[in-house]
């Protein structure tokens, strides 16, 4: 009979989830989550097989806190705007996380069209809001996300890497300016076919 469960896997994938926040990804160690959690690193491993166990799980973890921030950006108007701010908020609130889930190297390298599919778990809901909101064309509206991603993407890493810093007014003209741009370029381009 397997030894009993001193924790259970969401109380170790909370105290993992802390130490990231706190002291990123690198700091995630058996050790480091035995001390956070008041014992050996022993019981970790009654419920994982292994830390890629744990670390995966702690990576779902902030998967749902950042899905948190993509959820109330979509309630906003115009919704891809409120995704974007989302997204930089996000990268300022939650350094650590940010790097873990946007700024982690990939196994797979992916072309422009491909990269926010593999990092990007709330992708169709983002696409479909453009979609909705403006009817566009699915091509259309994919490159506009990329387009606004890259430019989001940039902002949030100068943020989360301490190079700049940015109001939130700022932050929702530097977006609107953008984005009105490539929409006039997008609306140009369905009356020129």
């Amino acid at each position: 009979m397997p030894p009993k469960a001193k924790f259970s896997k969401e109380q170790i994938t909370e105290a993992g989830l802390q130490i990231v926040r706190e002291k990123g990804a690198d700091s995630l160690t058996a050790r480091a989550l035995g001390e956070k959690l008041g014992s050996s690193s022993c019981p970790v491993f009654t419920v994982f097989k292994n830390m890629e166990e744990v670390q995966q799980s702690v990576i779902d973890a902030a998967k749902t806190i950042y899905k948190e921030y993509v959820d109330r950006g979509l309630t906003e108007k115009p919704a891809f705007r409120g995704v974007g701010k989302q997204y930089i908020l996000f990268a300022i609130k939650e350094p650590f996380l940010f790097r873990l889930l946007f700024m982690t190297e990939q196994p797979i390298v992916s072309d422009l069209a491909g990269v926010l599919l593999l990092i990007e778990d709330n992708y169709d809901k983002i696409l479909s809001s453009i979609i909705n909101e403006y009817g566009m064309e699915k091509d259309t509206a994919e490159r506009l996300y990329r387009h606004l991603w890259i430019y989001s993407h940039g902002i949030a890493t100068l943020c989360v890497t301490g190079m700049c810093r940015f109001t939130g007014e700022e932050i929702s003209t530097m977006m609107t300016e953008v984005f009105t741009g490539l929409m006039k370029n997008a609306k140009g381009e369905r009356h020129n076919d």
